[in-house]
Order: structure tokens, then C-alpha cells, then sequence
């Protein structure tokens, strides 16, 4: 049975890739709580924690897990009910199983890709927390998720998995609020998308100061509980840069059409604009929970774990346009966004080793942004590349930016 048969009746099978981070974890919380629906965990993929999977596995009894890293494997104990896939495809092979109907990718890096390409191939639907899945490869993926779309509106086109939107499901707060403001809404009347941050911890902040600014001051985020990774790119803001390109390939809109304003209550989450001066908002409290569970009942909404937002006691809402001097990494997304994906392979794959090193420190918070603005201008391509070049680029970004000197950068 199809996915889109499988989640209109029965139970819904689904493949977890990334289940010991903090994404992963939540959804867990989600697909097991007894008002969201029926969910099958059948799969879980995790990187180094043997620990966490362990013990996820031990609870849930999936059918199949998957590690990462094989010295870490060596470590899992596992119910004799699951079995461990080693191979060297092991999450491709877990997101096109036959039980499989909705993979969630909570995993970060480009290593997701494959297997979320091959997912949508198989009729899989996705639901994805990875921002490489469109940063980087948005032009191979997107168009899948229209085939899948076209192949159910040719048959029915009131039929809620008719949209592209219903085969890649966005995860991120910002784009599940998007998401939800556009359904049932023409593209074609939307005059602009709203991407709101909370401006982080350095919102106030002098130039001066965060140029001293150290990992135990980017980490303390004012409104979410996050991993480490998305945290930082919150601090530099960063991860509003590569939302506006992730919102660029998700709803078919140019960039000169997605704006972004910093909104420090985390109470909005996105909006949108028609073309008519009306605004959509999704609103709610800083919890990756909601987003998480519209995603996996999708068209349906059911109670969940999430705390409620109470208007009457957070009644103070603020609204200011970012600094790009102090946060170039937003103009720095948005030029490698309109220069393709040949520059935003490069772009996120710095990111990622940026961040490694700030957290390490051996690279300046300032340093950040000029080790990605080095990388794209080192690295990028004017074509798009095809997966095994997004792999490739990806790969040789790492290794140099992994030794990049901090003093040589321009």
C-alpha cells in the first residue's frame, strides 16, 4: 500500500533517521503519545549515542536500527525483536522498506539526501528537520515531491496529498508555520513569506562585544531548547539565512519574496503576506513538538503534548529588522541562494565545520561567517549539481575548511 493510502487508514509506518538528537527525541514524544494517532516505529537510525538508541529501541521494539559509526554499533543492546542493518546504505535502506510510510529525517549533514531522494522515489513521504536536504539539494528533491503530488491530483485533486507540500514536510518551526498559513491558499496570491528569529543571544549585543563572543555565550538561547548545531547558527543567525533558502525551493517563491524580521518573544513563528495586504500568522509557544506532530498528521490535527499559549500572559509582542552588519550570514545565505545550488552546497557544508570549530575554538565568532564566505567563493559551481557532485562538494568544503587558518580568510 502506497503512503498516501496508509496514512488515510491503518496504522502508519515510519522510519526515524536521527533518533537520539534533540529533533529525534521529540518526535518520539509525538509519534507515542496516545491522542496523536496510530505510528508504528519501525526503523531508527541514530550516529555515535548507543546509549540513547539502546534504550529507544529497548522501549519502542522496532523492527530494524542502524548506527553511523561501527565502533559505536559494537555497543548497542538490542531486544531480540530489532535487528541492526549494517551497511553501508543503511539509511537508503530503511527509508524504501515496504513497512515504511513516512520517513523523518532528523539527522543533520548532506548524508541525509540519498536516502531522502530515494524515499520520494519509492512513494515514501517525508518529514525533514535536515536543512542540507534543501539547502544543498533542493533542486533534485523538490521536483520529486511535485511528480508524487501530480501522480495523486491526476486521480483526485482535492485530495489533501495533491501538494508538494504534502510529500516534504517541513519540521522547522518557521516553515511548518508557513506551511500551515498557506493551506488551502493559491501560491499565485501570496505577495511575500515572513521568516521570524528570536535575534538570539547577541540581539543587543555591540559589534565589539561579539566579536569576543565565546560558545558558552552563543549557547544561551533566550526561547528554545535546542542542539548545539542550531543553536549557533541562532546566535549568528544563520539558520534565518538558510531558511530563506529552504523557503525558496519549499513554496516555488523568488527570494526577493521572503523576508525576514526578528521577533525576540518566539511567539509568531512565520507569516504570510497576500497579495491583498491580508497577513496569515501561526502562533504558539517555543516548542519543536507542534511543528513535529502537524507533520505527522498531516491533513488532520489531534491534542498533543504541547503547552498551550496563553495571549492574556504573553501580550507583549516586538517586531525590529535584523542588522545584517552585525549578522552578515543572512545577506551571505541570500547571495548564495540566488547564485544556486552550486553555491549553497558550499555554503552549508562550511557551516557545519564553522560551527565545530567556534564550539571547539579554534575559530572566532567572527570567523564564522568569513570561513563560509571563503568556502562559497572557493568552492561553488554556476551549474546544479547532480547528487554524487553535491557529495563530492561537500566533502572537499569540509576537509579544507576543517584547516582553514582563521588569518588567511579575506
Amino acid at each position: 500500500m502506497g503512503a498516501a493510502g496508509r496514512e488515510r487508514g491503518g496504522r502508519t509506518g515510519v522510519a526515524l533517521l536521527g533518533s537520539t538528537g534533540s529533533i529525534g527525541r521529540q518526535a518520539i514524544d509525538v509519534l507515542t503519545a496516545a491522542t496523536t494517532g496510530r505510528f508504528d516505529i519501525v526503523a531508527l537510525a541514530a550516529g555515535r549515542d548507543a546509549d540513547t538508541l539502546s534504550q529507544q529501541a529497548e522501549r519502542l521494539r522496532p523492527h530494524v536500527v542502524a548506527m553511523a559509526h561501527p565502533e559505536a554499533a559494537a555497543n548497542l543492546r538490542l531486544p531480540q525483536a530489532s535487528q541492526l542493518l549494517d551497511s553501508d546504505d543503511a539509511l537508503v535502506e530503511l527509508a524504501v522498506r515496504e513497512d515504511v510510510d513516512l520517513v523523518i529525517v532528523a539527522t543533520g549533514g548532506v548524508v541525509s539526501l540519498r536516502p531522502v531522494l530515494a524515499a520520494l522515489e519509492a512513494g515514501k513521504v517525508v518529514a525533514t528537520a535536515n536543512k542540507e536536504t534543501l539547502v544543498s539539494g533542493g533542486h533534485l528533491v523538490m521536483p520529486l515531491a511535485d511528480a508524487r503530488a501530480a501522480e495523486v491530483a491526476a486521480v483526485d485533486r482535492a485530495d489533501p496529498m495533491a501538494s508538494r507540500l504534502a510529500w516534504v514536510r517541513p519540521i522547522d518551526s518557521e516553515h511548518s508555520a508557513i506551511w500551515q498559513c498557506l493551506v488551502g491558499e493559491d501560491l499565485a496570491e501570496v505577495a511575500r513569506l515572513v521568516l521570524t528569529a528570536s535575534g538570539g543571544p547577541f540581539r543587543t549585543w555591540p559589534a565589539e562585544r561579539m566579536a569576543e563572543a565565546r560558545p558558552e555565550d552563543a549557547l544561551k538561547h533566550p526561547n528554545w531548547s535546542m542542539g548545539a548545531k542550531i543553536t549557533i547558527d541562532s546566535a549568528t543567525l544563520m539558520n534565518k539565512g538558510l531558511e530563506v533558502i529552504e523557503a525558496h525551493w519549499l513554496y516555488d517563491v523568488p527570494y526577493e519574496h521572503v523576508d525576514v524580521i526578528v521577533h525576540p518573544q518566539s511567539l509568531i513563528h512565520s507569516l504570510v503576506e497576500f497579495v491583498d495586504g491580508s497577513q496569515k500568522a501561526q502562533l504558539g509557544l517555543p516548542d519543536m513538538r507542534i511543528p513535529i506532530q502537524y507533520s505527522v498528521t498531516f491533513p488532520r490535527r489531534t491534542a498533543g503534548p504541547a503547552p498551550r499559549l496563553d495571549l492574556i500572559e504573553r501580550s507583549h509582542m516586538t517586531f525590529e529588522a535584523p542588522d545584517e552588519h552585525r549578522f552578515p550570514a543572512i545577506p551571505l545565505a541570500r547571495a548564495a541562494g540566488t547564485s544556486g545550488p552550486g553555491a549553497t552546497a558550499a555554503l552549508i557544508a562550511a557551516d557545519d565545520v564553522a560551527v565545530e570549530r567556534f564550539l571547539e575554538g579554534t575559530l572566532s565568532y567572527p570567523g564564522m561567517a568569513r570561513l563560509v564566505e571563503a568556502a562559497i567563493a572557493r568552492f561553488s559551481v554556476t551549474h546544479a549539481p547532480e547528487l554524487e557532485e553535491l557529495e563530492a562538494i561537500d566533502a572537499e568544503v569540509r576537509s579544507w575548511a576543517r584547516t582553514a587558518r582563521e588569518e588567511t580568510l579575506a
